[in-house]
């Protein structure tokens, strides 16, 4: 054990795993060397820091002997665990999804864990948050409507996460849309994904626990990985399924499933994928059949899901009860941490609050709000503009803290055509009130701003399978007004 210690962060142990996968993958080191090594590297083994720390000017083959002539020993007692998604903060975000993949990862890494993430390559997606991003000299082939296509595997790390991005060599530019989702051809966007993904994978050799899979996006992972991998020999890991929201499910004609090899005919049945109400394919049932384990949110929405809020799957629920369980999603305390948090004016604590009162009036000041009264209450909320989170509420909220005098901050927009016209109208109506400000876009560091200024946070969702904007207030000295509704109920 003289050969194990800290020193080196996160970042540089996941270049080291990605540069033995990519020695892997191009068959440079067999699979049972890069085994060996990548629990080294999962150990964090001084030898390896060492050697890679003295590799200056070495050719690559040189760095490659060094690193088999070292043993291994002893056993990890941690899990190599890999999440497909089809979001991650910060690189690829849309929603609350793309902030439990990047915390939930490096949670889980800090533990000891070895975690991988992989998602597909958006031409959107913010590049300069990906540290030494590369691509391998090697092409993954992956079958897809009758045909193998060719796929670009892309290395990099992502807060200090070792993240694999795909990138298909498909006439169809899955993923050139200059969008996450929305796209007439989600369905075949998703599964192809899904499909390479479990590809990458068996090409590497990887001896992996568990396979994360989260929403409808990636849940065709779990028939792939049972119906088709484990008959090929990779069937090491476990599949753990979580769904973030049970309103989207994933449904599409039963042939649609034969774009990414799924046996139609094996899956179409009541006890699998057909959807309950619709005669569909529904591959969120689908997942939830053949995970091993599946999650949601949080304890009262797991509640929720067994009747109404199931979306029609409560039955399905119900017969696979034993594997399924809420569990609280946590927020990322290193991001979202007020006495370290570089987006604001002055960093404060709960120990001393001085820097509260100092965001607010920057805040103020910023937006070309009233000052004139230091203690005015300010009532922050930033969402989505859709039914789900009670927008008649919001519109309530805002014309009620103008009524009694206080001052009121929206960040958000919605892509419901007559939502968004809505609330641009409203903002049009109170564009030279010093109180109301209406910012219907997003905006990352103005987002941190709001939870610091704001006294009060309104998130009257209608249902909520568990928010984070609820934790975030909170950990900035907000007080989070709520419907006591999933997530909302338990934190």
């Amino acid at each position: 054990m003289e050969h194990y210690a800290e020193g080196m962060p996160s970042e540089f142990w996941s270049r080291i795993s990605l540069l033995i996968d990519g020695w892997s993958l191009e068959k440079k080191i067999s699979n049972n060397d890069a085994n060996i090594l990548r629990e080294m590297a999962w150990k964090r083994d001084n030898r390896l820091r060492e050697a890679y720390l003295s590799s200056g000017g070495m050719a690559e083959r040189e760095l490659i002997d060094s690193f088999l002539k070292m043993a291994l020993t002893g056993t990890s007692s941690g899990l190599h665990i890999v999440h497909i998604a089809a979001e991650m903060a910060p690189v690829a975000k849309v929603g609350g999804l793309a902030d439990v993949i990047s915390g939930l990862g490096k949670a889980l890494q800090k533990k000891g864990n070895l975690v991988e993430i992989i998602l597909p390559k958006y031409d959107c997606m913010q590049h300069n948050q990906i540290n030494n991003l590369k691509v391998l000299d090697v092409v993954v082939q992956s079958y897809f409507e009758g045909n193998m296509f060719a796929n670009k595997i892309w290395t990099g790390t992502v807060e200090g996460l070792p993240v694999y991005f795909i990138e298909p060599q498909h006439p169809g530019k899955f993923f050139w849309r200059a969008q996450y989702y929305g796209e007439h051809d989600d369905f075949k966007r998703f599964s192809y994904f899904s499909r390479v993904a479990l590809e990458l994978l068996y090409q590497s050799g990887k001896k992996v626990g568990i396979i994360h899979c989260h929403d409808w996006q990636t849940a065709f992972v779990a028939p792939l990985y049972w119906d088709v991998y484990a008959n090929l020999g990779f069937s090491s890991a476990r599949i753990c399924f979580t769904c973030h929201n049970f309103e989207y499910q994933g449904t599409a004609p039963a042939q649609d499933l034969a774009y990414c090899g799924l046996d139609v005919e094996h899956l179409d049945r009541p006890d699998r994928m057909r959807d309950n109400s619709h005669g569909r394919i529904n591959v969120v049932k689908g997942a939830i059949v053949y995970s091993n384990i599946v999650t949601t949110v949080s304890p009262t929405y797991a509640q929720e899901v067994h009747s109404e809020g199931g979306r029609g799957l409560q039955d399905t629920l119900k017969m696979h009860s034993k594997k399924f369980v809420g569990i609280l999603n946590g927020i990322n305390t290193d991001t979202w941490n007020p006495s370290t948090d570089r987006f604001l004016k002055i960093q404060y604590s709960a120990n001393d609050l001085y820097g509260k009162s100092a965001n607010k009036a920057a805040l103020r000041k910023q937006l070309k709000m009233s000052s004139a009264n230091a203690s005015q209450p300010l009532v922050g909320c930033i969402t989505r503009l859709v039914p789900q989170k009670g927008v008649h509420l919001i519109r309530h909220a805002i014309y009620k803290t103008a009524e009694l005098g206080g001052q009121f901050v929206l960040l958000g927009s919605s892509p419901v055509p007559n939502i968004q016209r809505e609330f641009e109208g409203i903002a049009d109506q109170f564009q030279n009130s010093s109180n109301i400000r209406l910012l219907l876009k997003y905006d990352d560091a103005l987002s941190h701003m709001i939870f610091a200024a704001s006294d009060m946070f309104i998130v009257p969702s209608m249902f909520e399978p568990c928010g984070l904007t609820q934790m975030i207030a909170m950990r900035y000295g907000s007080v989070p007004v709520v419907r006591r509704t999933g997530g909302l109920n338990d934190r």
